[in-house]
C-alpha cells in the first residue's frame, strides 16, 4: 500500500467518478484538461486490477510527444516511477499490478486495421483516452467503440474519454454528444481560467488574444464552438488520394518558421487546377535542426519560405533543400487567398495540423462585428505555409506574399487565483 499526494483542479473532480460511456471534454487550450486526464487514468490503473487504457491520435506517432508524455510526467509526478515500466518500441506502460497503457492511431488503413486487433496482456481493454479527438472521423471513432465489448469483472465499466480543443460547430462531435441528451454521455467543458497551475506568461497571452483576435479567443480562450461564419476556405475535401509523384504535373512545398507557434511545411502538388496537400510536418518546440533532421522528402523539389527569417533559409540550403524565400508586398495575402478560393483544396486524412487550420482560419471582424477582408493573424501557419507553396502558380508578380502588419498594445493582466484540491490517494 502506498499513499501518493494528488493536486487536482477542482473543475475536473466531477470527472474522476463518472460511470458514463462516454466522457467528453471540451475545454480551451490551457485549461488543463490533458494534465488531468493522464493523473486520473494513471489512480485508476493503479488501483482498479483489470483494467487496460488504449490511447488513440489520428497519427499514432503523435502519441509519443502528447499521451505518452504526459501519462509519464504524471506518473513521476505522483511519486510511483517505481510501479511502471516504459517501453518505446512498442511504446507501451506497463503497471506492476499487470495492467496496461497501450497506443494506437487511425492515420490509414493499416493502423485502423492494428487497432482493431490490439490486446493487452491480462484482460481486456477497458478504457480509451482519444487525444485531440477533432482529428478522427466518426468512422473511426466507431471503430474505436466497438473495441469495447464483452463481459468485465465486477466493478469494472468500459469508458472512453474524448479531449479536444472546439473547432467548427458543424464538427460531428457536437452533433454527436452535445445536441442530443444521452445518459451515457458527460460532456464537460473547462478553459484557461479555471486551471489553478496556468503560469501567469501563458495567461497574460491568452488575455492578450481577447484583444487581438476576439474571434479566436471564443475558441481558445473561452472553449465555445467556431462559427462557419466568416470562414476564409469552404473550398475543401479531407481524403485519401493518391500521393505519388507522377500523378501530379507539379510539386511544390511551402514553409512557415515557427517554434513557440507551429512550424508548419507542406508537400503541395497541382494537379487540373485543383491543390492537393500530400503531407506536413507541422510541430512546436523543435528547431530548424530538428526538422531536417526527420524531413527525409525530395531535396530538389523548390521549398517556398517564410523571408523573414533568410537564417533559417540558409540552413535548409546548406541541408541541400532547394530552399527559397518568397517576395512580400502590399496586396499580396489576398491575392493568393483569392487564387486558392478559386480552386478545389485537397487535404489528406493526416494532415491534422492543416485541417485544423483550415477549418477555423476566419477574416477578422471589425468594432461593428462586420467581416473584413483581413485575415485574423492567429492560427495560420499551415495556410501561410499553403500560400507559399502556390506561389509561382498566381498570376501577376511572382512569391506574392505578406503578412498583415499588427497592431502594437501594452498588455497587463491580473491573474486570479482558480481553485484545485489537495487530496491524498492511497493505492492499493
Amino acid at each position: 500500500m502506498k499513499t501518493v499526494n494528488l493536486k487536482r483542479n477542482k473543475i475536473f473532480a466531477p470527472l474522476w467518478s463518472a460511470k458514463q460511456r462516454y466522457i467528453v471534454m471540451l475545454g480551451s487550450a490551457g485549461s488543463g484538461k490533458s494534465v488531468d486526464t493522464a493523473q486520473f487514468y494513471i489512480t485508476r490503473l493503479l488501483n482498479d486490477v483489470g483494467r487496460n487504457l488504449l490511447c488513440v491520435r489520428k497519427i499514432s506517432q503523435s502519441n509519443v510527444n502528447s499521451t505518452y508524455n504526459e501519462l509519464k510526467k504524471a506518473i513521476y509526478r505522483l511519486g510511483v516511477s517505481d510501479l511502471f515500466t516504459f517501453k518505446s518500441v512498442p511504446l507501451q506502460i506497463d503497471c506492476v499490478n499487470g495492467n496496461q497503457i497501450i497506443f494506437g492511431g487511425m492515420n490509414d488503413d493499416g493502423q485502423r486495421e492494428k487497432l482493431k486487433s490490439i490486446t493487452a496482456s491480462k484482460g481486456n481493454i477497458t478504457d480509451v483516452w482519444i487525444e485531440e479527438a477533432t482529428e478522427i472521423t466518426q468512422a473511426d471513432f466507431e471503430i474505436i467503440d466497438d473495441r469495447l465489448r464483452g463481459i468485465l469483472p465486477d466493478g469494472l465499466f468500459y469508458q472512453i474519454r474524448l479531449t479536444f480543443n472546439p473547432v467548427s460547430s458543424s464538427h460531428w462531435i457536437k452533433k454527436v454528444f452535445f445536441d442530443r441528451a444521452d445518459k451515457n454521455v458527460l460532456t464537460h467543458k473547462s478553459t484557461y481560467r479555471d486551471n489553478a497551475f496556468c503560469d501567469t506568461a501563458y495567461y497574460n497571452r491568452m488575455e492578450r488574444r481577447k484583444i487581438t483576435d476576439p474571434e479566436g479567443y471564443k475558441i481558445y480562450g473561452l472553449g465555445e464552438w467556431g462559427e462557419t461564419n466568416g470562414l476564409i476556405f469552404s473550398n475543401f475535401i479531407i481524403e485519401d488520394f493518391n500521393t505519388d509523384d507522377e500523378n501530379f504535373d507539379h510539386i511544390r512545398y511551402g514553409q512557415d518558421f515557427g517554434f513557440n507557434h507551429a512550424n508548419a511545411l507542406l508537400d503541395v502538388g497541382f494537379k487540373d487546377g485543383d491543390v492537393f496537400v500530400r503531407r506536413e510536418i507541422y510541430d512546436r518546440e523543435k528547431t530548424t535542426d530538428d526538422i531536417i533532421s526527420f524531413c527525409n522528402w525530395n531535396k530538389n523539389v523548390p521549398m517556398y519560405c517564410d523571408s523573414a527569417e533568410p537564417d533559417r533559409i540558409t540552413m535548409w540550403q546548406r541541408s541541400g533543400f532547394n530552399a527559397l524565400g518568397v517576395k512580400k508586398y502590399p496586396g499580396s495575402v489576398s491575392a493568393s487567398i483569392d487564387w486558392l478560393k478559386g480552386r478545389k483544396i485537397h487535404i489528406r486524412p493526416e494532415c491534422v495540423g492543416t485541417i485544423s487550420e483550415i477549418n477555423q482560419w476566419r477574416w477578422r471582424k471589425d468594432s461593428n462585428g462586420d467581416i473584413t477582408d483581413i485575415p485574423v493573424p492567429f492560427g495560420d501557419d499551415a495556410m501561410s505555409a499553403l500560400r507559399y507553396a502556390c506561389c509561382e502558380f498566381i498570376v501577376g508578380e511572382p512569391l506574392p506574399f505578406s503578412k498583415p502588419k499588427r497592431k502594437i498594445y501594452n498588455f497587463s493582466f491580473e491573474k486570479p487565483i482558480a481553485d484545485y484540491d489537495k487530496e491524498e490517494i492511497v493505492i492499493l
